[in-house]
């Protein structure tokens, strides 16, 4: 059993999946971050959540923080312990910038610092951890590793190839007060789609790689895309306003995750500004955050340890 008093705390970023023509596999860790403390304790488990979800989420064993952390004790065959959760939450529900990956991410890699020293927990282990619990890999992998992430999956389970964002890439996320449920996004996608779209998405797909890696000057004709963003359309019709009014005027904008945010992957700083003053002006309701690309992904610190030294991710 681990030590009454063992804490931790664990910083996790938000995610933006899909980048457009991405779908289900590519993602980028954002400088927005859920923190989140947790220290094992004699009574009962208890969970505080600040900020995003204050009032809205459970607060018992039945969170989804907890039944991550739970989920990777049990799969390691460690007793879980009665803990107190106080998590700090920053990253909006709801709006495609990965809330409930990073709550899975929070779990696994608080679970992961709480057990160092007890057992060893890989980098592929987390990512198989996260997907189960997820569903898809294409928002746990950058929340996890940061930067820019490929996801896919084989008979084997889930992988990931982390890659370095070009310097001038310039995120804007552009968040509005609804919410978009990701469930009835996905369920207005067809089964299939036609040839000549899947053709398209390859090619821009692959342009994005490279528009994000070496050519920001590429990003809005590496952006566009014909798989999902088209159907959602009708479920979310200021934001796919907003796309619109962006890419006009050259921005490349797309939906975020699942929407109903607006990412503006601008190819410099500059750009950045001139996007955020457009929507400003159009769409003032709508909150403006200029990050940055997170290259660090989750990170957990030891405060109580069993044996000495740190643990990190």
């Amino acid at each position: 059993m681990l030590k009454i008093g063992r804490r931790v705390t664990v910083k996790v970023p938000a995610t933006s999946a899909n980048l457009g023509p991405g779908f289900d596999t590519l993602g980028m860790a954002l400088s927005f971050y859920d923190e989140l403390v947790v220290e094992v304790v004699a009574e009962p488990t208890f969970v505080e959540v600040i900020g995003e979800g204050a009032g809205e989420v459970p607060t018992d064993s039945s969170n989804l923080v907890v039944r991550s952390i739970a989920h990777t004790f049990e799969h390691f065959g460690q007793p879980m312990p009665n803990l107190r959760l106080t998590a700090h939450n920053n990253i909006p529900h709801s709006r495609g910038m990965g809330s409930s990956g990073a709550a899975v991410v929070s779990g696994i890699i608080a679970a992961k610092g709480l057990l160092d020293g007890v057992v060893e927990i890989t980098s592929q282990e987390l990512l198989e951890l996260a997907t189960e619990l997820e569903g898809h890999p294409d928002n746990v992998a950058p929340a996890l590793f940061g930067g820019l992430t490929i996801a896919w999956e084989d008979e084997v389970g889930p992988h990931h190839k982390k890659l370095f964002v070009h310097r001038g890439v310039s995120p804007l996320e552009l968040v509005p007060n609804h919410k978009m449920s990701t469930s009835l996004a996905r369920s207005l996608q067809p089964e299939s789609v036609p040839h000549d779209d899947a053709v398209f998405n390859v090619s821009r797909s692959a342009l994005l790689i490279a528009a994000l890696t070496q050519s920001p000057e590429l990003l809005l004709a590496a952006t566009e895309d014909r798989l999902h963003q088209d159907y959602r359309a009708s479920a979310m019709p200021e934001t796919e306003a907003v796309v619109q009014l962006m890419r006009s005027h050259g921005h490349a904008a797309v939906v975020s995750g699942a929407g109903p945010s607006v990412l503006v992957l601008a190819s410099d700083p500059l750009e950045r500004i001139e996007a955020a003053k457009l929507a400003e002006k159009n769409y003032p309701q709508w909150r403006a955050l200029l990050l940055a690309v997170d290259f660090k992904g989750a990170t957990v610190v030891v405060h109580q340890e069993i044996n000495a030294g740190s643990g990190g991710n």
